[in-house]
């Protein structure tokens, strides 16, 4: 028996009006695993066990060594941090007053006075005259000879190297 396939219907694989898809909903992995993952997994462990052979307390206190360390760890990640974030600001704080040589948002190496400073993200911004330039975007400092203060009418200028 021959079947003749130019008579059947081909059905459209596009959904028709009316019928509802949803969308794929796409789960992000932790990449971190925390006191409370850890924690999970002791319990679930804990809970399935063999009852003829139960975890060996050494081990059990070992990894509830592993967490305590972890936990440790993470505190000092935090203060480590916040410690370079000030580091960051009493640096650009010293910076107010000095000559900067700096990349200015159009690529060029430029020369200026640091007139102020902005806390506004992470990275402190330096603010040389008209230029709003990132901490880490400074190349060089010169310290101001006695005697060369600017004219406080004029306002600070910046030159390109």
């Amino acid at each position: 028996m021959t079947i003749d396939t130019s008579q059947v219907p081909i059905m459209p694989t596009t959904p028709q009006a009316g019928v509802h898809t949803t969308p794929a909903v796409t789960r992000t992995p932790k990449q971190e695993m925390d006191g409370e993952m850890f924690l999970n997994l002791l319990v679930t462990q804990l809970k399935y066990q063999d009852p003829s052979s139960p975890m060996d307390t050494t081990e059990m206190m070992a990894q509830t060594t592993q967490l305590a360390s972890m936990e440790q760890l993470t505190a000092l990640t935090k203060v480590n941090q916040e410690s370079f974030a000030l580091q960051m600001r009493v640096a650009s704080a010293a910076l107010i007053g000095q000559d900067v040589t700096f990349t200015n948002s159009h690529g060029d190496t430029t020369t200026g006075r640091v007139d102020s400073i902005r806390y506004d993200g992470e990275v402190p911004t330096v603010i040389i005259g008209d230029e709003h330039v990132p901490l880490n975007s400074i190349a060089g400092i010169t310290a101001v000879t006695p005697g060369t203060t600017p004219d406080p009418s004029t306002p600070n200028q910046t030159t390109q190297a």
